[in-house]
């Protein structure tokens, strides 16, 4: 069974379309990326998949629950990290832990706490009001406190927006870590470099998919610019960004002793999403 399916989905606010028509399988234990610029759907796509909002239209189960009609069966089973830090401000960090940690019965919570407290190297700063946190620190917290009570899917929307790059790898560590128990990761991000991190990214532009993949095949719909320098010459040729085109068009020279260098310059991840957005957007009826 797949830890989130759609079938159609669709979700409209009045004449806004936010989401149209989408049908996703994501497979439990991998991580899921959903891309695309603000206002593409993506938060309204998990706030869906949390039982946060209903659709409009469509069929959704996530770890084969109805997140409407079985949210209280679900929700001790997924984890939610919105895009803002939803968090007590006049509460420690360690009691915001606590709290959500409380309402999900965790056991053993003062030793997962601390746990928490030291992965997101909050440990210094535990007692201390969120209030007087930056905006990273918070999204530090409020990762703790969807992680708490370990659960078998996680939402995470934006998740290291704003985060320090040492604490952003130590976040992706801990996601594949938990990939590798099985859990379920769907992690929404507009930053093309944790894209490529993902199992398998679908691509959202004005609440429709316009590409889904593993992040290598979207990556090979781009172009790569070779360029060829020999002692008397410079040889340049755009081809298709697959390990294929690139030797067929090598053998063309052998590699001979004379080429002193070979340049190539793929298209990358943003690029190509870009370039397929350009083309959706030419392709709809004005």
């Amino acid at each position: 069974m797949n830890a989130v399916e759609t079938e159609h989905l669709s979700k409209s606010y009045g004449k806004i379309r936010a989401l149209e028509n989408l049908s996703l399988r994501v497979p439990r234990g991998s991580i899921y990326g959903l891309v695309g610029p603000n206002g593409a759907g993506k938060t309204t796509l998990i706030k869906i998949l949390v039982g946060a909002t209903r659709p409009t239209k469509g069929s959704v189960t996530v770890l084969g629950f109805d997140p409407i009609r079985d949210k209280w069966k679900l929700r001790r089973r997924i984890g939610y990290m919105p895009q803002a830090p939803a968090l007590y401000d006049d509460l420690s960090a360690r009691d915001n832990i606590r709290f959500f940690g409380k309402a999900q019965s965790v056991s053993d919570l003062e030793e997962k706490t601390e746990e928490i407290l030291s992965f997101a190297e909050l440990t210094q700063r535990a007692d201390d009001h969120v209030n007087t946190f930056s905006g990273g620190m918070k999204k530090r917290v409020s990762l703790c406190c969807a992680l708490i009570h370990h659960p078998d899917i996680l939402f995470l929307d934006e998740p290291t927006a704003a985060i320090d790059p040492h604490l952003k790898i130590q976040c992706w560590i801990l996601m594949r870590k938990l990939a590798a128990r099985g859990v379920t990761l769907l992690v929404s991000t507009h930053l093309m470099d944790e894209a490529l991190l993902c199992d398998q990214v679908a691509v959202l532009q004005n609440g429709e998919i316009i590409a889904l993949d593993a992040p290598q095949k979207i990556l090979e719909r781009g172009t790569t610019r070779l360029k060829i320098s020999t002692g008397n010459q410079e040889i340049s040729a755009i081809l298709p960004s697959t390990p294929r085109h690139l030797a067929f068009e090598l053998k063309k020279f052998g590699l001979r002793e004379d080429i002193t260098a070979v340049e190539l310059r793929s298209d990358n991840l943003e690029e190509i999403i870009m370039a397929l957005m350009r083309e959706t957007e030419k392709g709809r009826p004005r």
